[in-house]
């Protein structure tokens, strides 16, 4: 299913469909018409397949590359609010939207009733998607419910409709799907079961993002999250992945070369014999390339191992790094290089490679065997959505209308937890002793369920972590804020040998001014104040001349619009900030 999934799509990309044009009045096939095609299964099949083409494909983790999960050697342009108006792109692109409703418009001359109730579900879907995309990035957006005439001018340069308006649109497209497509599990393809799983996600974000900027309304759409994670939790034959190994289940989910079918419900598809791949293990393990690394603060917000929490204890924040990832979370272990770690394949134990990670907490998150490391060649297929995604929505969406209930947190977010043999989420006792480390991240929480809202916010950042959530997630939060704190990464207690596995033998040595001369093989070495820094705490500071960065609440939750397009369209006005 795999492969053929994969070639289906290729074979469009290399003929079957031509157009690549990006103006909405465009004829969208150069070959194809409507009184040729669009009349059997396989000619609507073939038609939607190309539109898998719009899924991230080896930039799957870029919404936590631009924020403070994933640090790299250099920050993002939004972590130093340095975003300009571009001239063009910018995300501003409509083929797709074209081309769906094309199809929306002359599939119904088929007369294979099961096969267009499908498809035009899949099309539906694929518009929601590609909506909700453009809602997340630009805010309210023109909405085009059908092809443009290319002598309508007046409603090529249509104004913006209502940002409610179009999640409604959304909503409805999602609905229709759901009704109509088949209740299939197809990890490669769109289902019913993917159109719920679009919903929770849609619902979920757009009701915090209005309940947290005080727009009324927000609870119709945080219930459209509450009823599609639901129809999935109890109607679906979905599930959490677990071997019955809480040491391994985690990592595993992700580090398989073939998508888990248990738990993934979509996946971006990878394969060696065809020779198309991502480039994970590269990105995590060469010291060329983006040097990513887990910042301290993430790591500092995994829960010990009984549950307790890591940061209530004094001086947390300067605890040698065996000793401070010891007994905790054990996803934290599956997640980064810790002392036992070995690569997939391998029993070498290895530490963390201080020239591959800005902050010293290396990401093995889809890492598999050494023979994969060369850039674009990682095959381990990429989740787009699955079902650990939807437990956490469900929690959080009853939690921010004030419905939450032990019940919802044992079928939800417990599931998570007891994967990896973690104590379970008690409602009373999260309430009741809100955590300030994470209440100091995330001011706007308040009220009576604030400190289960902040658990459920640690625990979606851990469980999601490097699956490109973390920069919307900031944005319906309304939490800026939290991308200008400091960046911190492991602490030493000056120059100095240490041992990172916990073997007895030296990983690495830090040292000041010149290099030592009796260097030996195997060890890392570091110049303090030039290959690494430390603040007067002794944390790695991986970017010290970016300590005093900024965010723009009135303009940075969303991207501009490019210039030409403003140009093209008098009735658009930019957003706010970027005029």
């Amino acid at each position: 299913m795999k492969i053929k999934h994969i070639l289906s799509i290729a074979a469009l990309a290399l003929g079957l469909y031509a157009c690549s044009d990006d103006y909405l009045d465009k004829e969208p096939l150069s070959e194809i018409t409507a009184e040729n095609f669009f009349n059997t299964e396989a000619d609507l099949k073939l038609y939607t397949n190309s539109f898998y083409r719009m899924f991230p494909s080896t930039s799957i983790y870029d919404g936590d590359a631009i924020t403070d999960n994933i640090i790299q050697n250099e920050l993002s342009e939004e972590m130093r609010g340095a975003r300009l108006v571009p001239t063009s792109g910018g995300g501003w692109d409509w083929a797709y939207l074209r081309d769906i409703n094309f199809f929306l418009q002359e599939y119904e001359k088929s007369e294979e009733e099961n096969a267009k109730a499908h498809y035009g579900g899949v099309a539906r879907f694929f518009r929601a998607y590609f909506y909700f995309d453009k809602l997340q990035r630009f805010g309210a957006i023109p909405w085009y419910g059908e092809p443009i005439d290319p002598k309508d001018s007046e409603t090529l340069t249509k104004p913006r409709d209502s940002r409610q308006f179009v999640v409604d649109k959304i909503l409805e497209d999602l609905d229709w799907a759901i009704a109509n497509m088949r209740a299939e599990q197809n990890v490669y393809e769109i289902t019913k079961y993917t159109a719920l799983a679009l919903k929770s996600r849609v619902g979920l974000y757009e009701g915090t993002f209005e309940k947290y900027r005080g727009i009324e309304g927000y609870g119709k759409y945080l219930n459209a999250s509450v009823a599609a994670s639901e129809e999935l939790i109890n109607d679906s034959p979905y599930k959490l992945y677990s071997s019955g190994s809480p040491d391994d289940d985690y990592r595993n989910l992700f580090n398989s070369h073939d998508a888990i079918a248990d738990e993934i419900i979509l996946s971006r598809a990878y394969s060696e014999t065809l020779n198309i791949g991502h480039n994970v293990n590269y990105y995590t393990t060469t010291s060329s390339y983006g040097r990513p690394g887990m910042p301290k603060d993430l790591v500092d917000s995994y829960l010990n191992a009984d549950g307790s929490r890591f940061t209530d204890q004094a001086n947390f924040d300067q605890i040698f790094f065996t000793e401070e990832v010891a007994d905790r979370d054990p996803r934290l272990f599956q997640t980064i290089r810790t002392p036992g770690y070995t690569r997939k394949g391998e029993a070498i134990e290895r530490a963390p490679n201080l020239g591959a990670t800005v902050t010293g907490y290396q990401i093995i998150k889809y890492v598999t065997e050494p023979v994969y490391d060369t850039n674009g060649q990682s095959i381990t297929d990429l989740p787009l959505l699955r079902f650990g995604e939807t437990l956490l929505n469900h929690a959080e969406a009853k939690a921010e209308l004030g419905t939450l209930t032990q019940e919802d947190l044992d079928k939800s977010i417990n599931l998570l937890r007891a994967r990896v043999d973690m104590p379970g989420l008690i409602l009373d006792a999260a309430n009741s002793d809100p955590d300030s480390f994470i209440a100091d991240q995330y001011v706007g929480v308040v009220g009576a369920n604030k400190g289960v809202i902040l658990e459920i916010r640690r625990e979606r950042r851990i469980e999601l972590y490097m699956e490109n959530f973390r920069w919307d997630d900031i944005v319906r939060w309304k939490a800026g804020e939290t991308l200008t704190q400091p960046i911190r990464g492991l602490y030493f207690s000056g120059p100095g040998e240490y041992d990172l596995t916990g073997d007895g033998e030296i990983n690495v040595v830090l040292y000041e001014g010149e290099r030592p001369d009796n260097v030996i093989t195997g060890i890392q070495y570091y110049q303090l104040e030039s290959d690494t820094f430390l603040d007067n705490q002794g944390l790695i500071t991986p970017h010290p001349d970016y300590e005093n960065r900024t965010f723009d609440e009135n303009k940075d939750y969303l991207y501009p619009i490019p210039r030409v397009e403003l140009q093209l369209n008098p009735n658009l006005e930019q957003n706010p900030g970027w005029q």
